[in-house]
């Protein structure tokens, strides 16, 4: 055995086939590729999906499948026969969370059943979405089950088997905050008309117009208040001309203290023209110049 008479097994290897080399190749002129079109010629692939120019499928479907309601719930699902089961099992005891220290409770009390108790037990995955009870299965233990929401065969089951019903309600609107003692500020109000109006009769404040009262006309009457008013009303009018007299001799005292100031100017005026007429006698200088010639 040499290295030159080294071999593949037959069958293992298969020689390439050539294409275009003649009639007799067996694969000579049209190589295989049928007569003339498009992919007859050297780069005239297409594309798995080409479907001869017309608007392909996947364009054709629309982008997003189908309608997603945005107020849809998604509620964690529990069904009654799934609670019962626990209950056999002595999971779940009135009064008792799952795992701790379980104590001995009336047999008349019904056992609670809420979103936490259920989560402890395994029978919920989260907390975070509503908890809603539906009615596959039997229930023979009185429950009381607190839940967002209820079907009605679930709601017929827990009541039939002497249990009731608890459904947690989220106020969808809001309401006004309530606001403090409202009749305080009316109190400086009331006060205020019960001094407008006057509180004692004229009978009442003297005994001996009782008669002359009655003999008057209700006309006549009723100008009694009027005129009390009117009187009440003149020593404010006389106060309120007070203040605007003793303005007046502010207003004189400004005219007063600036006559001073004016005089003032003129006081300093007058030793500045006398320094102007000063440099005369500077002339006198000139025949001095001449004696020094």
């Amino acid at each position: 055995m040499k290295l030159h008479d080294l071999r593949p097994a037959a069958g293992s290897r298969k020689a390439k086939r050539r294409v275009g080399r003649g009639i007799a190749s067996g694969q000579g002129k049209t190589a295989g590729r049928g007569t003339k079109g498009q992919k007859a010629r050297a780069g005239g692939t297409l594309p798995a999906w080409f479907e001869g120019g017309q608007t392909p499928l996947h364009q054709r479907l629309p982008k997003l499948h189908g309608f997603k309601n945005p107020f849809k719930v998604d509620y964690e699902v529990v069904n009654l026969g799934s609670i019962a089961a626990l209950v056999e099992l002595g999971v779940l005891e009135s009064g008792d969370m799952p795992g701790a220290k379980q104590a001995k409770a009336a047999s008349s009390a019904p056992i609670t059943v809420n979103q936490e108790i259920l989560r402890a037990a395994g029978l919920v995955r989260t907390l975070d979405k509503p908890l809603k009870v539906l009615g596959d299965g039997e229930l023979t233990t009185a429950l009381f089950v607190v839940a967002d929401k209820f079907s009605a065969s679930a709601r017929s089951k827990i009541e039939a088997a002497g249990g009731t019903v608890s459904v947690l309600e989220v106020p969808e609107t809001r309401k006004p905050a309530l606001k403090g003692v409202a009749a305080e500020p009316a109190e400086p109000a009331a006060e205020a008309e019960a001094e407008a109006t006057p509180t004692e009769s004229p009978a009442e404040a003297e005994p001996g117009i009782a008669d002359a009262v009655s003999e008057v006309p209700e006309p006549v009457a009723a100008e009694a208040p009027v005129r009390k008013q009117a009187a009440a009303r003149k020593p404010a009018t006389a106060t309120d001309a007070v203040p605007a007299a003793a303005n007046k001799p502010a207003a004189a005292k400004p005219a007063a203290e600036k006559k001073p100031a004016v005089a003032k100017k003129a006081a300093v005026a007058k030793p500045a023209a006398a320094e102007k007429a000063a440099p005369k006698p500077r002339a006198a200088k000139k025949p001095a110049a001449a004696d020094e010639a």
